[in-house]
């Protein structure tokens, strides 16, 4: 099969399968395929980004695979399609044996349709139907949020996408501040990258999910999926460790932190969730195909260990979006145009959750964006202090004193300076800069440390509050 013949088959099929033929997008992508090149030299080629060249080639792949009946992906594509003309072959060259119905190859095996009323052509149907029921991706991603707004985040898309599909990581985390984007993030991926795994599960972590309730899920999940492939009739549950080793899973954490204790430094199990710790010791140590994301405020301190590229394991902490990001947040509240937009941008940190509440604030208010920036003002609308006084309460004593240090700098300040101060030893300092790290709760400028005027302004606005109380 040559490029322009593949390029024609794979039209008759998008089309049989959305009723509109191939854009020129989809088309570079086939042909780009076909010629052995990657997403991102098709992306140069098109001068789109790469995760968008991704997304519509997964879809395309997706297309593909219903009419052709097997899992489709661009590592499979030309092998896909040749064995294709092979069997088209073999229909007009050898009409005694049955023919494979394709509902779109009509140029190529017209005299497929004639044969709809055989008994050979309807067991065909029926074995064309079952693999595409044997050859489809399994998904539960039930737990998985609505996308919604999605803004760009194509370097960070590109590096997970990398991480998980490239080079094989097992282990991943995800972290930043509350509100930074990690969910939102995390749905993205996987909408792009899920057709490329065999399974593909969506958990969300709260109180009820001990390691048994949690691997009971995984297991009756991958082996009611088995069953419907195999149809044995008892099928047998294997350790969760070998559905991982024997099949290419993704599996999704998200809200890692509920694993943790509150009022400790971060990334302390809870009693009952100890055992985590041996299942993702399990997952980085023993060789398997599959993948763990984790997504939260915190992530197991195991993990925080390991820095090395060799390793398995990778951690992205995601940080705020850009001044056209964040002009594309402020256009729902009528305020991009501002020539002061830039400079709130700056101040709430690119923040997308950040950003809504205080622009939903200043529309109803009907403040200027100048008249704000004028003494330097911090917004907190009482919806985003609830979201910081839950992060806030998560942390030890010991990092609060520290937070309160820091609040009450203008500038960055390095650990001599912190340590004049007298009232934390420099152990308990150090470990509680590094706990508070963790929790992306501080900022670090080469040897200083700050926190964000958002959090100052919150320290702030929290302990006179206490002090009020105190006064009452």
């Amino acid at each position: 099969m040559n490029l322009k013949e593949m390029v024609k088959l794979a039209d008759d099929m998008v089309f049989a399968k959305t009723g509109k033929h191939l854009n020129d997008l989809q088309e570079k992508i086939l042909r780009g395929t076909w010629q052995h090149e990657d997403y991102n030299e098709i992306a140069k080629d098109v001068n789109l980004s790469e995760a968008r060249v991704r997304e519509v080639g997964m879809e395309l792949w997706q297309s593909l695979s219903q009419e052709l009946g097997e899992k489709v992906s661009k590592s499979n594509f030309r092998s896909a399609m040749e064995r294709l003309q092979i069997s088209i072959f073999s229909k007009n060259f050898a009409p005694q044996q049955d023919c494979v119905q394709i509902s779109c190859v009509n140029n190529y095996c017209g005299e497929a349709k004639n044969l709809t009323n055989t008994p050979n052509s309807t067991q065909s149907k029926e074995q064309t139907s079952n693999s595409k029921q044997t050859k489809t991706s399994h998904q539960d991603l039930s737990e998985m949020q609505e996308l919604g707004d999605f803004f760009d985040r194509t370097h960070e898309l590109q590096t997970l996408t990398t991480w998980i599909l490239q080079q094989h990581c097992r282990l991943i985390t995800l972290t930043g501040i509350s509100g930074i984007g990690k969910t939102t993030l995390a749905v993205q991926l996987v909408k792009q990258i899920k057709d490329e795994f065999e399974y593909a599960v969506w958990c969300n972590i709260d109180a009820s999910h001990t390691l048994d309730e949690f691997q009971h899920k995984l297991i009756q999940f991958f082996s009611q999926s088995e069953k419907l492939d195999s149809s044995p009739t008892n099928p047998k549950r294997l350790p969760l460790i070998k559905y991982l080793q024997n099949h290419r899973c993704l599996v999704v954490l998200d809200d890692i932190h509920n694993l943790f204790c509150s009022g400790e430094l971060a990334g302390k199990y809870k009693p009952e969730y100890e055992e985590y710790r041996s299942l993702f010791k399990q997952i980085e140590k023993l060789s398997h195909q599959s993948c763990f994301l984790l997504i939260g405020w915190e992530q197991p301190r195991e993990v925080t260990q390991f820095k090395n590229p060799n390793t398995p394991i990778r951690t992205l902490q995601l940080k705020g979006l850009d001044i056209a990001a964040g002009r594309e947040i402020l256009r729902d509240y009528g305020l991009e145009e501002s020539d002061n937009s830039e400079a709130l941008i700056h101040r709430y940190q690119g923040n997308p959750l950040w950003l809504k509440s205080v622009g939903n604030l200043i529309q109803e208010l009907g403040i200027g964006v100048t008249e704000l920036l004028l003494d330097d003002t911090i917004l907190l609308p009482e919806d985003l202090k609830d979201v910081l006084q839950q992060q806030f309460d998560r942390t030890s004593e010991l990092e609060k004193q520290v937070m309160s240090l820091l609040a009450t700098e203008n500038q960055p300040v390095n650990l001599a300076n912190l340590l004049q101060n007298g009232q934390i030893s420099s152990s308990d300092l150090l470990n509680a800069l590094q706990s508070l790290s963790r929790r992306c709760l501080i900022e670090k400028e080469g040897s200083f440390y700050t926190l964000s005027l958002v959090l100052k302004q919150y320290i702030k606005t929290r302990r006179s509050h206490l002090t009020n109380i105190d006064n009452e």
